[in-house]
């Protein structure tokens, strides 16, 4: 199934989550390999659950969210946007199975979710990595991230990535001016 929101790349597909997604999604967020460096770490199924009701509300509301990624029509993780609980902003994240590791999807996936964020109006979204997560590292200076900032979580340096675009979108203020 596909909608004007999924993305395709050279050999992945993203699509929005959905309650479909739901027993993918579970198994991998119950994965210490996949998601034991996420901000929260491996989830529960109730977890997994909440989260995926909130993914979906994201997306009714803000046109952007986090995507499954598949290739060639098997499921090897998610990626894309969500509302930050510590209240940095929108933030770009990414997990894969680890046997579906090392050979570029998560910069291929990760990349796509990013562009297609910009190009709905986002202007600036950030990433959060572990100093010493070099692989996720690596990936979000290799998709154009920069580093902004730096702070530490329980014991732990991390690092902040943002991507700003300008805005494709005519704000307000232009609009008013062109009018004049």
């Amino acid at each position: 199934m596909s909608d004007a929101r999924t993305v395709r790349t050279g050999r992945l597909t993203l699509q929005p989550v959905t309650w479909r997604d739901m027993e993918d999604m579970v198994r991998l967020k119950a994965d210490g390999g996949a998601f034991g460096q996420m901000l929260g770490g491996v989830c529960t199924r109730q977890q997994a659950e909440q989260e995926m009701a909130d993914d979906i509300a994201f997306w009714a509301c803000h046109k952007v969210g986090i995507f499954t990624i598949r290739e060639n029509g098997q499921f090897v993780g998610m990626t894309g946007i969500h509302d930050r609980p510590d209240g940095r902003g929108f933030g770009l994240r990414f997990a894969l199975y680890p046997w579906a590791s090392g050979r570029g999807i998560a910069r291929e996936a990760a990349n796509a979710a990013l562009n297609f964020t910009h190009d709905a109006g986002i202007r600036r979204v950030i990433a959060v990595a572990k100093e010493s997560n070099l692989a996720s590292r690596s990936i979000l200076k290799g998709i154009g991230m920069r580093e902004c900032e730096t702070f530490t979580r329980n014991g732990q340096t991390m690092i902040v990535y943002e991507s700003i675009r300008a805005s494709s979108r005519p704000d307000a203020f232009s609009k008013s001016r062109r009018q004049i």
